[in-house]
C-alpha cells in the first residue's frame, strides 16, 4: 500500500501560507516537490531544498508536472479559480486555499467540475476545523449534551490592518474579491460554527464598516502579517471593509451572531464561538486553543484540557501529544492534511471531515449574500444552488 511519504504535493504561492503548507506536509512526510508562482518561490526553493521551481507566469508547469500528485493552490484569491480547474484538468488532487474563488459563477464550475472528478480529491483550507476544540464542540453538539442549541455567538478578531499604514494585496478588491475581513476570516467563523452544528446557514443580516478611508500603499508589495519596514507610500481609497456584524439564522433553527474586525487593537487571530444549548454552554477562544469551557445553570462551570477528562470524545486521531503540550495553528494544517491525504490513499468517506469544493461553492455564497445585506439593508436569503 502507497504511504505518506509516497505522495508528491506542489505549492503554488510563497506568501504567508504558502510555507504553512509545506512544513504540516512535511510533518506527515509528504514529498513537497514542486513550487511555483510567486516572485519568491525560487528562494523557498532553495532554502526548503525543493527540487522543481516554475516562478512566475510559468506556473502552468507544475500544474501538468508528472512530478506532482497533489496540487496546493495558496495563491491570491484571483487565481484560485483558474488554477483549481487547470489541476483537476491535469488530474491532480487538489487543496485550495480560502476563498475557493470570487464569485458563485467560478465557485459553482470549480465544484461541478469536482464533482465529475471522482477519482481526484478536493478539499478547501478551512483548517479551523481541526482544532481539537472544534472537534470536540462538534461531538458534544452532535451527541446532545449541549442539549437543543439555541443560539450561538461569535467573532474573529485580528489587528494587523489597524493603522493606515498596514497593507497587503488583500485590501484590493481586483485581488481579494469585494469582501475582505468576511471573506478573509468571517467565512472562516461561519465555516466552524456550521461544522460544528451539522447545520447551514439559511438567512443572513449584514452590516459592514471601513474605519481607514484611505490608506497608505507601499510602493511595492508586503507580505501578510508582515513587519517589513515601508519608506515610500502612496494614498489610495479603500474599497473593502475593516469589520463587519453578521445576524444569522441556521437551519436547525438556532440563531447566531458574529462580529469580524481586522482592526481591533490586541487581538492577534482569536476565533471566538460561543454556544448555548438547553442543557448547558460552552465556550472557545483559538488564542487559548487547548480549552475549552462549559457553563451549567444549576452547577459549578468548568474547564475542560484537551487530551483530558471530558475533552476526549471527538478528537481521535486528530492529536499526537498528552495534555499540557499544546496543539494549535500550525497543527490543523497538519490534521487537515492528514485526513486529506489519507483519503488520496484509500478513496474519499461518505462525509470527510474537511471542507470539500460543496462547501467552498457555499461560503462564497455567503460572502454575496452578505453585500447583498449590507447594500440592502435587509435580511437576504441563502440561495441554494
Amino acid at each position: 500500500m502507497q504511504a505518506f511519504h509516497q505522495i508528491r504535493a506542489g505549492v503554488i504561492g510563497g506568501g504567508f501560507i504558502g510555507p504553512v503548507h509545506m512544513e504540516a506536509l512535511r510533518r506527515l512526510g509528504v514529498q513537497v516537490t514542486a513550487i511555483g508562482g510567486s516572485r519568491s518561490c525560487e528562494a523557498l526553493a532553495k532554502q526548503w531544498g525543493i527540487p522543481h521551481v516554475y516562478p512566475g507566469k510559468e506556473v502552468d508547469g507544475l500544474l501538468q508536472s508528472d512530478q506532482v500528485d497533489v496540487v496546493h493552490i495558496t495563491s491570491p484569491n484571483r487565481y484560485h479559480y483558474s488554477q483549481s480547474l487547470k489541476a483537476l484538468e491535469a488530474g491532480k488532487h487538489v487543496i485550495c486555499e480560502k476563498p475557493l474563488a470570487m464569485t458563485t459563477e467560478e465557485t459553482r464550475h470549480i465544484r461541478d467540475m469536482a464533482r465529475r472528478c471522482k477519482k481526484q480529491i478536493f478539499a478547501v483550507n478551512y483548517n479551523v476545523r481541526f482544532y481539537p476544540a472544534v472537534l470536540q464542540l462538534r461531538d458534544d453538539i452532535a451527541s446532545g449534551r449541549l442539549g437543543e442549541i439555541i443560539h450561538v455567538n461569535g467573532s474573529y478578531f485580528q489587528d494587523w490592518l489597524l493603522k493606515d499604514t498596514d497593507y497587503n494585496w488583500r485590501l484590493l478588491p481586483k485581488e481579494g474579491g469585494a469582501l475582505r475581513a468576511v471573506a478573509d476570516i468571517g467565512t472562516h467563523w461561519m465555516d466552524t460554527v456550521t461544522f460544528m452544528l451539522g447545520s447551514r446557514i439559511k438567512e443572513l443580516y449584514a452590516h459592514l464598516g471601513t474605519y481607514h478611508k484611505t490608506r497608505q500603499r507601499p510602493v511595492g508589495e508586503v507580505q501578510t502579517f508582515s513587519d517589513d519596514t515601508v519608506t515610500e507610500t502612496k494614498p489610495y481609497r479603500v474599497q473593502t471593509e475593516d469589520f463587519a456584524s453578521i445576524m444569522l439564522q441556521f437551519q436547525s433553527g438556532a440563531h447566531g451572531n458574529l462580529a469580524v474586525s481586522q482592526v481591533a487593537s490586541g487581538r492577534k487571530n482569536s476565533i471566538r464561538v460561543e454556544i448555548y444549548g438547553s442543557q448547558q454552554s460552552a465556550w472557545w477562544d483559538s488564542e487559548r486553543p487547548n480549552e475549552i469551557q462549559y457553563g451549567a445553570r444549576d452547577e459549578s462551570n468548568r474547564v475542560a484540557l484537551r487530551n483530558a477528562a471530558g475533552f476526549q470524545q471527538g478528537v481521535q486521531g486528530f492529536t499526537d501529544y498528552p495534555p499540557g503540550h499544546n496543539e494549535g495553528f500550525p497543527d490543523t494544517f497538519k490534521m487537515l492534511y492528514r485526513a486529506v491525504y489519507h483519503d488520496i490513499l484509500n478513496g474519499p468517506g461518505k462525509q470527510p471531515l474537511y471542507a470539500t469544493a460543496e462547501d467552498g461553492h457555499a461560503e462564497v455564497r455567503l460572502c454575496e449574500a452578505v453585500l447583498e445585506s449590507a447594500k440592502s439593508n435587509q435580511w437576504v436569503k441563502i440561495q441554494r444552488k
